[in-house]
Parts: structure tokens; sequence; C-alpha cells
């Protein structure tokens, strides 16, 4: 089973910068994908960005040219940078780990969420 941490959330204003970080810990075979998602109020969950095995990556056209993804592959840990933020990127961010678990079974896991605010 994997467990996963989120953290780097918080308040910024509108045109700042924040660095979410994801942790995967836990039994595994290995990790397919690590993606974030976010969900605003009264809105549907949606996804950030992704990064999969071989350095491919993918982002919503929101935040093409100012986010950007990355992994720590030794750490299990994947990032999401943010800059330029806008008042409408405010949301509860989600870390998202697809994996081959022990028994070879795909699974994913999701993190607890960390509430992202870009507001003067």
């Amino acid at each position: 089973q994997v467990h996963l941490v989120e953290s780097g959330g918080g308040l910024v204003q509108p045109g700042g910068s924040l660095r979410l970080s994801c942790a995967a810990s836990g039994s595994f075979i290995y990790i397919n994908s690590m993606e974030w998602y976010r969900q605003a109020p009264g809105q549907e969950r949606e996804l950030v960005a992704a990064s999969s095995n071989g350095d491919y990556t993918n982002y919503a056209d929101s935040v093409k040219g100012r986010f950007t993804i990355s992994r720590d592959n030794a750490k299990n840990t994947v990032y999401l940078q943010m800059n330029t933020l806008k008042p409408e990127d405010t949301a509860v961010y989600y870390c998202n780990v697809k994996y081959r678990s022990i028994g070879w079974r795909s699974l994913e896991v999701w993190g607890q969420g960390t509430l992202v605010t870009v507001s003067s």
C-alpha cells in the first residue's frame, strides 16, 4: 500500500509563486505516473499536470508556461512549481499516484489535498 503526504499550499498574492510537494511511501513495485489535480469550490476536479515514466509531461492549457511538474525518483516525490499565480488558480490541489503493487495490481492513491489561495 502507498501513502502520500502533500505540502506547500498556502496564501499567495497574484503574480506570486508556490511549490507543492507530494511524497510517496510504502510498498510497491514501481510508480507509473505522478499527477496533480485541483478542485475549486463548486467545480469538478481537473488534471493540472502529469508526469509519466520516460520524462513525459502534460499540462492543462490554463497552466502551460506557468506551472512545472518535476519528479525526484530517488525520493518518490513529485513537485509542482507554480509561477505567475492567478486568482483562478485558487483550489485544493491533490496529488495522484498510479503504481504497480506488490501483487502486480495497477492501483492509484490520492493525497489529502492542500489548499492554494491566490488573493490580494
